[in-house]
């Protein structure tokens, strides 16, 4: 049986498993569509959540990240686990117990104003829109693959893929068909990663592997790959960052942007209880910390195979023909994600860091340019072919990196439906709208979601885990604020909340915008994407965090000077704080 055919068999399985339970699951209300009812069991909102968060920045991207750039890029790792405790222990026990659909709904009532209401619908649709990006990106690269088309036709198939299950189901078709991608995305992850850590360093437990001796050198995994990538001209895989102000504001962004958005938030309003909303926190951090555990290893290992199929006999012998390129560099090239040009006319695939300050060297090689271009978002996907495990292996791993970015993507545009049906149509445009005419308005918005998407995911602006990042900084300086803000502060008025969402999202915006690579610096021919020109060093994907400081600040120092916050909203903060009787909650 060819590798394709067993491909097509493992992905056809698991969308007839989605499909079917969208069709069992079809939502018949707006409580259905946006809730799931309100009766789902902590455990099972757990394992949705988990895969609602895992999404294609987690489970492909974030691998590929740490693999490309080590250490430095452990602040993916450590900011979103990190934000997910945030949001369980500030966040999701609150929002519960407020008892509203939607973060925009809770927004909008904590401050008394239709403005901030919709203040909130927009900040939200921005950074859904711009996560979803990168979860659409990355089912293209998975489809690209596995079906072997291009990247453009596997991303369209991913859209319609989520168009029929997300639109059909709502909440409840969503919610039981994450745990059923939650089941396929952890096995399908976690078995090549064993496969692989035997492979390298007979140990069982990836995340055990990873600081054990690597057996065909005797020396310790990392060790070992430093010395690999340092022969090429990279930074030791274990090197420390240079920017330490940038990698904390980096991982405090990620944090406080995952706390902050809502997709992830809106599950804790599908349990019947408060209760059931810290429970379920728990359990999903369990199943999110079986793949945060082993992403390390499958990063570190994944580099270090990749290195040694070029360079079978070592970074300073001759790398491999092209020709006789391995099988799982040809099926790549396919995807136009792996690109090979022969600089210097030998016919072998020279793969180094192709800067200055290595260029001495690599002349005196016989080298001519770096001539192989890989697209970090593939290692993970790859990882089985480069290891050259069974073919069942590759296509399980095909269906787990669907899984993840199906789950989420429509976990997001859920969201994003949400907001505009929910929270700006009936919300604000037209109260008196009809269940079924919201109903209708919801599944039209996603439509259009999708399509957008879609069209943005042709082109996005970096890897998947980039592109997410961008997302969670808007989510951190402009959401985060206004919830912990509404949740923990009776002093801060309509006005400072609305004036501060603003100040925080437009100052993110601008400087994102300014210094990730869409305008010259004035009176030059140079773009600002560079780190010489950021601002004291801060990269655009850290400026969330200074963001939410701003918002902070604009809505403390406004609602000083405005008038104070209305009794009865005082009294709503104080009973969602100090809950009499925590177990149940009541629907607005």
């Amino acid at each position: 049986m060819s590798q394709f055919t067993i491909n097509l068999l493992f992905v056809g399985a698991s969308f007839a498993l989605y499909f079917g339970i969208a069709i069992w699951a079809r939502a018949g209300s707006t409580k259905e569509f946006y809730v799931a009812g309100g009766g789902v069991h902590p455990v099972m909102n757990g394992m949705a959540t988990a895969a609602d968060w895992m999404s294609a920045a987690s489970f492909i991207s974030m691998a590929g990240l740490i693999a490309a750039g080590g250490y430095a890029n452990s602040t993916f790792l450590m900011g979103w686990t990190g934000g997910y405790v945030l949001l369980a222990m500030l966040l999701a026990p609150y929002l519960r117990k407020f008892g509203k659909f939607t973060v925009p709904d809770f927004i909008g009532d904590r401050f008394y104003s239709r403005t901030a209401r919709l203040v909130a619908v927009a900040c939200l649709i921005i950074a859904s829109v711009t996560y979803v990006i990168g979860q659409m990106t990355g089912a293209g690269v998975a489809f690209s693959r596995f079906l072997e088309v291009d990247n453009n036709t596997g991303l369209m198939i991913a859209a319609v893929v989520v168009f029929f299950y997300a639109v059909l189901g709502g909440m409840k078709g969503i919610t039981y068909t994450q745990v059923a991608q939650y089941c396929v995305l952890i096995v399908a992850y976690t078995i090549p990663a064993v496969f692989i850590s035997l492979q390298l360093t007979d140990t069982f437990i990836p995340a055990i592997g990873l600081f054990s001796e690597h057996t065909q050198s005797g020396m310790p995994l990392l060790q070992k790959l430093d010395e690999v990538v340092r022969e090429l001209g990279f930074r030791d895989y274990t090197a420390d960052v240079d920017n330490k102000l940038n990698m904390v504001l980096f991982t405090l962004s990620l944090m406080i942007g995952t706390a902050g958005l809502p997709h992830v938030i809106i599950r804790f309003f599908t349990v019947p209880k408060v209760a059931d909303a810290r429970w379920s926190a728990g359990w999903a951090l369990v199943f999110i910390a079986l793949l945060y555990l082993t992403a390390p290893a499958v990063a570190s290992m994944a580099r270090l195979n990749l290195m040694t199929t070029i360079y079978p006999e070592g970074p300073t012998a001759n790398a491999i023909n092209y020709d006789e390129r391995p099988d799982w560099i040809q099926t790549w090239e396919q995807t136009g994600l792996i690109k090979y040009e022969d600089k210097n006319g030998d016919g072998r695939i020279q793969f180094y860091n192709d800067t200055p300050a290595f260029a001495e060297e690599a002349t005196a090689r016989g080298w001519a340019g770096n001539e192989l271009k890989v697209n970090g978002d593939i290692l993970v996907l790859a990882n089985p072919e480069i290891a050259n495990l069974p073919g069942w292996v590759i296509g399980l791993i095909a269906a787990g990196g669907l899984a993840a970015a199906l789950s989420t993507a429509a976990g997001l545009l859920l969201a994003i439906s949400s907001a505009v049906s929910h929270d700006l149509i009936k919300g604000s445009i037209n109260p008196d709208i009809t269940e079924k005419g919201e109903l209708l308005a919801a599944r039209v918005s996603m439509f259009f979601a999708i399509v957008i998407a879609t069209y943005l995911g042709m082109n996005p602006p970096g890897f998947a885990a980039q592109v997410v990042a961008l997302a969670f900084g808007i989510a951190a300086a402009s959401i985060f604020p206004a919830l912990m803000m509404g949740i923990f502060s009776k002093r801060v008025n309509s006005k400072g909340a609305v004036l501060g969402m603003l100040a925080g999202l437009c100052s993110t915006l601008v400087y994102i915008f300014t210094y990730l690579g869409w305008f010259f610096i004035p009176g030059t021919n140079q773009l600002a994407n560079t780190p010489d020109n950021w601002l004291f060093g801060v990269s655009p994907l850290s400026f969330g965090a200074i963001g939410a400081v701003i918002n902070f600040a604009v809505a403390f120092i406004v609602s000083s000077m405005t008038e104070e916050v209305p009794q009865d909203v005082q009294d709503l903060v104080e009973s969602v704080r100090y809950p009499k009787g925590a177990g149940g909650a009541v629907d607005h």
